[in-house]
């Protein structure tokens, strides 16, 4: 007879997102993780695989607590140059009170595991086209109303807050500064506004 677990899958998995975040992919160790995370090493091996599986599971419970849950409450309740700026205030906020200096778990494993590893190129790939597709269908939509500025294509400016996005997380491990990252946001806002720059 299976043992049913005795722990909250969710709060582990959120425990296991945290030791990679802060440390991570390859300085994570199962010891580290199953320390971090409350529980023996073999319940760790025994609920979810090996250090790769775990890291694919809270990888993605990350991106659906963070990307997509910003986006359901933007997208849905904001008019969309609103969206747009919500989402990036709420990345600029995240960034500057990190005092551990974590960036984006998603982008970090872009650059440390993405490289090495077909499975999470892929993965972590579909994920910025998602991102992309938000800023797109928001760029769209603004245009459609008027309040964002038809002077550019939607794609062209979808992957120029994609690039932006992507280049405030990686500013937040170094140098998470407000000036500095509300001054990149800035110009992004008066080309989507159509103001003279």
């Amino acid at each position: 007879m299976v043992r049913p677990r005795e722990f909250d899958e969710n709060a582990v998995l959120d425990a296991a997102a945290h030791q990679f975040w802060i440390y991570g992919y390859g300085a994570t160790s199962v010891r580290d993780l199953a320390q971090g995370m409350g529980i023996t090493g073999a319940s760790l091996y025994n609920a979810f695989g090996d250090k790769r599986s775990l890291f694919q599971r809270a990888l993605t419970r990350y991106v659906e607590r963070s990307f997509g849950d910003r986006v359901s409450r933007f997208e849905q309740n904001l008019p969309p140059l609103g969206a747009i700026k919500a989402f990036f205030g709420e990345v600029v906020e995240r960034s500057v009170s990190d005092r551990d200096r974590k960036g984006c778990l998603l982008v970090n494993s872009a650059l440390e595991v993405a490289p090495h590893d077909t499975d999470f190129q892929v993965m972590i790939a579909n994920v910025l086209v998602e991102v992309e597709a938000f800023f797109r269908r928001c760029v769209h939509a603004g245009q459609q109303t008027g309040e964002i500025s038809t002077a550019q294509p939607a794609d062209d400016l979808a992957r120029l807050l994609l690039g932006v996005h992507l280049g405030i997380r990686v500013l937040a491990r170094t140098r998470p500064e407000r000036a500095l990252l509300e001054g990149l946001l800035r110009p992004i806002y008066a080309l989507l506004e159509g103001k003279c720059l």
